[in-house]
């Protein structure tokens, strides 16, 4: 097992080597979590490596919560379905990525602008699972080697910036042995509270979307009063943990792109982009300290034909990706509205995790009736979530016409309230 602590989200790495001892085929194996850390599991993957190390492929597998009765403290159980059921006396090796957030303790909880952010981990040496272990080994990997304490549980050694438990031989079900790790971590914590984005679907050949950000460095507080010299005079560290850049991802060929907040544009923005994607630099007004927070919005344009494709079936879909643009940013909230244009009918969202999903409807310039929109939400949202979703509907071309003609009719009502006006004598006089 490898845990990666060098950003502010958890990755944990898990190969395990499974063996049914039963006296009947196994179609599931099974997976436990501490309720501490389960509540802050962001995302859970499960596959099977196949073939060589060169030429080696992962099979997905599907994993969802489970429940079992007289599972001891609590635990979390997640069921891993096998592809093929394991007979008995059968092996198999499964790869596991485990995505924590929220799960670093700053220690102090309050730092001043130019001191170090220190970090508790905790976790057990043994992992939790309802089988007996038969041999494990745990490898902690640290952004740096200033490691304050940790705990110990034999055989432990501590080399750089890695840490070793184990290995640990014969350990039976739900066995836990709590450790501790304290260490130094100035990475920057940007947790987005809640971001909104919106898609806005034109069928005229343009894509516009919408994103409105809170953002919070969820670190150890900023205690005292800032100080800009001193935070310019330092600046091969700056405040340490604290950061003043973020880094978007955004599609190819991107157009129209703009950044402000609520005191209006903001200059400090750079973009670049090739035929794979366009990056976006930008600079809050202020650098952020632990416990400050910025909002802001990012708009931008993009060409309808990258992203909308008609389906097998005569419908329309929007293949458009999911997450957020910043990079190795953990959101809290995540809410996307797809805005499709006036007169789409039955839209539905296909996305590969578990999402909540609602209908609205949306009014903009000329709509009479208003545009069907899908609203899909989810919290605790990591860079992995980040991949395409779909949005399916239905749409008559037919409609395409309806605000040209409003337009049309419009003008054609005004001209004829013009002529009228001309010819049309109002003055008072005698008859």
């Amino acid at each position: 097992m490898q845990i990666d602590l060098t950003s502010s989200i958890i990755r944990a790495y898990w190969t395990l080597k499974v063996e049914n001892v039963g006296p009947s085929s196994a179609s599931e194996v099974l997976l436990a979590f501490p309720p501490t850390q389960a509540k802050n599991i962001a995302l859970i993957q499960a596959s099977i490596p196949e073939g060589k190390r060169k030429k080696k492929t992962y099979v997905p597998l599907s994993i969802h919560p489970t429940t079992l009765p007289g599972t001891p403290n609590d635990a979390q159980l997640f069921s891993i379905s096998l592809l093929n059921p394991l007979k008995t006396g059968e092996t198999a090796v499964l790869e596991v990525l485990l995505i924590l957030t929220h799960s670093l303790e700053p220690f102090p909880a309050e730092i001043g602008q130019s001191e170090p952010q220190l970090v508790y981990y905790r976790d057990s040496a043994v992992m939790l699972s309802p089988y007996h272990i038969k041999e494990q080994i745990t490898y902690i990997k640290t952004p740096s080697t200033e490691v304050e304490s940790y705990s110990r549980v034999d055989p432990t050694n501590h080399v750089g910036a890695e840490l070793r438990y184990g290995r640990y031989d014969d350990h039976p079900p739900y066995s836990f042995s709590p450790i501790l790790v304290h260490f130094e971590n100035n990475n920057p914590f940007a947790v987005v509270e809640e971001l909104t984005r919106v898609v806005e679907v034109s069928h005229w050949g343009s894509l516009q979307v919408t994103e409105h950000y809170k953002l919070v460095h969820a670190g150890a507080r900023h205690k005292g009063i800032f100080s800009r010299l001193e935070y310019q005079s330092r600046a091969a560290v700056g405040g340490m943990s604290s950061f003043r850049h973020l880094l978007a991802i955004l599609p190819p060929r991107v157009h129209s792109v703009y950044y402000r907040d609520e005191i209006g544009n903001i200059s400090t923005s750079h973009l670049r982009g090739d035929s794979q994607k366009s990056e976006l630099q930008i600079e809050p007004r202020y650098p952020l300290f632990g416990g400050w927070k910025s909002t802001f919005v990012i708009g931008y344009g993009l060409p309808l034909k990258d992203f909308l494709f008609e389906a097998s079936d005569g419908r329309r879909y929007l293949n458009f990706s999911f997450g957020c643009p910043l990079m190795e940013t953990v959101v809290d909230k995540l809410v996307i509205k797809v805005v499709l244009p006036e007169g789409s009918k039955n839209p539905s969202a296909a996305v590969t995790f578990p999402i909540a999903q609602k209908l609205e409807t949306s009014f903009s310039y000329l709509d009479i009736v208003g545009r069907p929109t899908v609203v899909l939400e989810k919290e605790n949202v990591v860079p992995e979530h980040n991949t395409f979703f779909q949005v399916y509907y239905s749409f008559s071309p037919v409609f395409m016409l309806a605000e040209p003609l409003m337009l049309a009719v419009a003008f054609f009502l005004f001209f004829i309230a013009c002529i009228a006006y001309l010819h049309v004598d109002l003055s008072i006089r005698k008859s």
